[in-house]
């Protein structure tokens, strides 16, 4: 992957578009929508890893209703030839196709390995990888269960997003303030996931989403992990420049 003279690669993740409220939810868009426009002056490619929002299910004929604006933005900047490559999160894993045919975007499931710029980038949301979270990792098989899917889809939409929002909701208070807080590296589930990778893989650049707190930790001499944190407290980003990565706190004031 080339970028031209002058444009940039954007890293973002975490907006949870929809939670805790509407109300809450617009402002959090609004602020986004405000980071693009600005980022559109020099984006030539744009990297949002995982959780857009805190709930989506593509029925066959259905989306989930709201987010025009960025949706739109994301429109827009895709018809000016900015590249977009989006990354399902544990939030959002439900889609198919509907985001790659009306913005032209390339859709991940999984970590991807990227070159860019002769820098070597290994790029995931981060959910289920590194020890530890057996339960969820369980979970995540039953929810990309293609039958569980199936079944799922025969829900009325208003029933299903409304079961889904209750357990976002629940699964929140669950863990309370737990992504204000660094766990130590070796707590860290994808800092013991990204050192290990690290051994055995070539890459400059580990970049996850997940754990709603930003993290720029080098691991050796040749890589770092950085974490992107959120939108929800952090509006923090990544951004390359052809040479380096910068984790940086976008200021909601602009």
């Amino acid at each position: 992957m080339e970028i031209a003279t002058g444009k940039k690669v954007y890293f973002l993740s975490d907006f949870h578009l929809g939670a805790p409220n509407e109300v809450e939810s617009r402002k959090r868009e609004d602020r986004l929508v405000r980071f693009l426009q600005d980022a559109r002056k020099d984006a030539g490619v744009i990297f949002i890893v995982g959780d857009i929002f805190d709930f989506w299910f593509e029925y066959k004929t259905v989306v989930p209703k709201g987010f025009v604006r960025i949706l739109g933005t994301l429109a827009q900047m895709a018809d000016e030839g900015i590249q977009l490559h989006i990354f399902t999160g544990n939030h959002d894993l439900w889609m198919q196709d509907y985001l790659s045919k009306e913005l032209n975007a390339k859709l991940y499931f999984e970590p991807q390995q990227f070159t860019i710029q002769n820098k070597q980038f290994l790029i995931g949301h981060g959910d289920g990888l590194g020890p530890g979270d057996n339960g969820y990792k369980r979970l995540k098989k039953i929810f990309t269960n293609p039958i569980c899917q199936w079944l799922f889809r025969w829900l009325h939409p208003d029933a299903g997003i409304q079961l889904a929002n209750y357990f976002s909701r629940k699964s929140r208070a669950k863990t309370g303030n737990t992504d204000e807080l660094f766990l130590g590296e070796d707590k860290e589930w994808l800092i013991l996931y990204t050192k290990e990778k690290a051994k055995t893989m070539a890459v400059d650049y580990f970049i996850f989403g997940h754990r709603h707190y930003a993290i720029d930790l080098r691991l050796n001499e040749k890589s770092r992990y950085i974490n992107l944190g959120d939108w929800i407290r952090l509006n923090t980003y990544a951004v390359f420049d052809g040479k380096d990565v910068q984790l940086l706190t976008w200021e909601a004031t602009k």
